[in-house]
């Protein structure tokens, strides 16, 4: 473990538990946070690739169902995972489950496509983790699933000011300590509402880093399904975030 990786894991540490004081009402019926029972392998995630200052981070939302949900890395994809991340742990249940929305960590058969999109352009373009680690890491806003009583993933963006207000200024004081921490010169918001927290949070956090923001990967998004990989590619080479090389035209 390396200073940089030791000050994630404690950021990481200290928000999971200042998210477990809070209370949420409907339409939110059940709240999973992965850092809790999935801590073993999130830990993992932590300890093998922040080891060191990055010059681009990425910010998700919040857990998918069928990938962090259920490996405790952000847009954790089952196969991506433990193919191209190597990574492993012990998952564990959230205190409630959903019964419809069971925990079954390694052993899901469930694909999620954001997650398959994302590490599989990072795969395809950078060849290993190590590389793609070098000077990129991914992360998520907000650790929590939340679901209504049907089992409906809803987001952050879709709840209300009052049911988030805690919560967003614990996310939001975990985000400026990761920049701090990691000082990259560019912030990647995975769609709008990443942008966002990155503009609230970047002039607390000290930071010149530019911001900009690529196509979220999310299937429910028309523009997605229409070479989502492309797109992101076109935007970070346009920027001069990602060399031209290997820049393959839509």
């Amino acid at each position: 473990m390396t200073k940089t990786s030791g000050a994630v894991i404690e950021a990481a540490e200290d928000l999971t538990q200042r998210l477990g004081g809070l209370e949420f009402s409907e339409p939110v019926h059940t709240v999973y946070n992965p850092l809790e029972y999935a801590w073993e392998a999130h830990r993992s995630y932590l300890q093998m690739y922040a080891r060191g200052p990055k010059k681009v981070l990425f910010l998700g939302m919040n857990p998918g169902p069928w990938g962090m949900a259920q490996t405790g890395v952000p847009f954790g994809e089952i196969e991506a995972v433990r193919g191209f991340l190597k990574i492993k742990g012990t998952i564990g249940k959230p205190p409630l489950e959903h019964p419809k929305r069971p925990i079954q960590g390694f052993a899901c058969t469930r694909s999620e496509v954001s997650g398959r999109r994302m590490w599989g352009l990072f795969q395809e373009r950078f060849g290993s983790p190590e590389s793609f680690f070098a000077e990129h890491f991914v992360v998520n806003y907000c650790p929590l699933v939340f679901m209504d009583s049907g089992a409906r993933n809803l987001t952050p963006d879709k709840l209300s000011a009052s049911q988030t207000e805690r919560m967003s200024g614990y996310c939001d004081e975990h985000l400026e300590r990761l920049i701090r921490i990691l000082r990259p010169e560019t912030l990647v918001g995975v769609g709008q509402f990443a942008e966002q927290c990155f503009v609230r949070v970047a002039k607390r956090a000290g930071t010149t880093a530019r911001i900009l923001r690529i196509l979220h990967p999310s299937p429910a998004s028309p523009a997605a399904n229409r070479g989502w990989s492309e797109s992101v590619e076109k935007t970070l080479v346009g920027q001069g975030i990602w060399e031209e090389k290997n820049f393959k035209k839509a």
